[in-house]
């Protein structure tokens, strides 16, 4: 058995979608259990609409337009998705009357996107010939705790997959179709596992489950060496440890969720990315080793407008305790930090731009030491075989001297396959670009 996850892109449109299902036929003999994602953009639309409720503005017809679209276009009933438009209104309307929105209403606002896909995608199964039927994430046993916009999943999630599709496994007698990202608490509250919280659902049906594959279909050709917006000749990657995977997702590559990867891991389940346009194509393996090549990285990333904080003391040198100081002081705050490096006095460390209050922490840090913020930063990560940073750094150090680049802070990975260092955001695509042409075009 195998898991295929189609995400928006892959759905939005009636095209993609019997595109989509052509590509279920040809796996059939691998028993897929199908999870999808919001067709398009529609979790946009759906907080859009939420806001212009706020504002006493109920605008949605350009999603149910859509939708409606879609579903004439595949020649499919809307009955069930109408029953769903009508469960929206009432939402919407409600947001205007009480002109307020809790984290609890958006994550029941945005799960109106999965249902509607799951539903639509199913009906268009049955009508090209394959028996399916379509689940909500809870009604397989999906379970989650309160923390809305952002859940975590229930340990005891898994087992009760297991038990609800457990009559199935050896024998299906039709398709299923998931819904993706979303899930309930306790309390029969509906809540999201985050955005790109499909990737995760997927893997976590393909751990409960145990299939031999967990596939994410995308709108490329697997997992590039860079962003291809940014250098066109990047090329797919064929294989991926699942720690490269994981660096590469949390540190900017947007093909997969970054928590995405953790259950496969648990069973040591392959996780392949493919493209639904190009069937034919391997994509990218992701497994828990890779053999050794002679290439120095797998891949470089990048996560842009990030903020660099310089923590400066000499209270640092020969002290204990001062660490554990300035991260409680992050901990207080509830800020997550990328990357760090220290020397023997001075930490410094990357943030992303959403922090909301940057003045109470350089005002709680500098209780303890002299502090500078810095925005407008780039991390660029390299990803792959750190056993010989030497080479990695000889050729890194090269590009950058050549392009009269200052590196603001580097700092080797503790999972050993990541080797990051920051830049100001002006000048970070210049240096992909070049460091891609070292390391991927020029011939070794």
């Amino acid at each position: 058995m195998i898991v295929m996850k189609f995400g928006g892109s892959s759905l939005e449109s009636a095209e993609r979608i019997r595109q989509a299902a052509d590509n279920i036929k040809m796996l059939l003999n691998e028993q897929p259990v199908i999870v999808v994602s919001a067709l398009g953009k529609t979790t946009d639309n759906l907080i859009d609409a939420g806001n212009r409720a706020l504002l006493g503005d109920l605008h949605f017809e350009n999603i149910v337009d859509f939708h409606y679209r879609i579903a004439d276009e595949l020649g499919i009933e809307k009955n069930e998705i109408v029953l769903l438009f009508n469960q929206l209104k009432e939402l919407l309307v409600g947001i205007s009357l009480i002109k307020e929105q809790s984290p609890k209403t958006l994550d029941y606002l945005q799960s109106f996107g999965e249902r509607i896909s799951a539903r639509i995608f199913s009906a268009y199964l049955a009508k090209a010939g394959l028996a399916s039927r379509y689940f909500d994430s809870w009604d397989i046993g999906f379970t989650s705790d309160s923390n809305f916009n952002n859940a975590e999943i229930l340990d005891e999630t898994y087992s009760k997959i297991n038990s609800a599709f457990n009559s199935l496994k050896n024998n299906y007698s039709f398709t299923p179709v998931i819904t993706g990202f979303i899930a309930k608490d306790s309390f029969g509250n509906i809540t999201t596992l985050g955005r790109g919280g499909s990737d995760l659902t997927a893997s976590i049906v393909g751990c409960a489950l145990e299939a031999r594959e967990i596939q994410v279909w995308k709108d490329v050709d697997g997992i590039m060496t860079t962003d291809p917006k940014v250098v066109p000749q990047a090329r797919p990657v064929k294989f991926l440890s699942y720690d490269e995977a994981s660096e590469l997702a949390y540190f900017g590559a947007k093909v997969l969720h970054p928590r995405s990867i953790l259950p496969a891991i648990k069973r040591n389940i392959p996780v392949r990315v493919k493209s639904f346009l190009n069937p034919s194509d391997s994509g990218t393996e992701i497994v828990s080793r890779v053999a050794e090549g002679n290439e120095l990285l797998r891949a470089i990333t990048f996560k842009k407008n990030i903020i660099l904080v310089d923590v400066v003391s000499t209270r640092m040198l020969g002290q204990y305790g001062f660490l554990a100081m300035v991260f409680k002081i992050f901990s207080d705050l509830k800020i997550s930090v990328d990357v760090v490096a220290s020397s023997e006095v001075s930490i410094s460390l990357t943030l992303d731009n959403n922090v909301s209050d940057l003045e109470k922490l350089k005002k709680e840090l500098e209780k303890i030491a002299v502090v500078n913020i810095n925005a407008g930063k780039t991390i660029i990560s390299l990803i792959g075989n750190v056993s010989r940073s030497s080479e990695i750094l000889n050729k890194t150090c090269s590009v950058l001297a050549k392009n009269y680049v200052n590196v603001q802070m580097i700092s080797q990975g503790a999972s050993k396959v990541n080797i990051s260092f920051i830049v100001n955001d002006h000048e970070a695509e210049n240096c992909i670009k070049e460091l891609h042409k070292v390391f991927f075009e020029e011939l070794k």
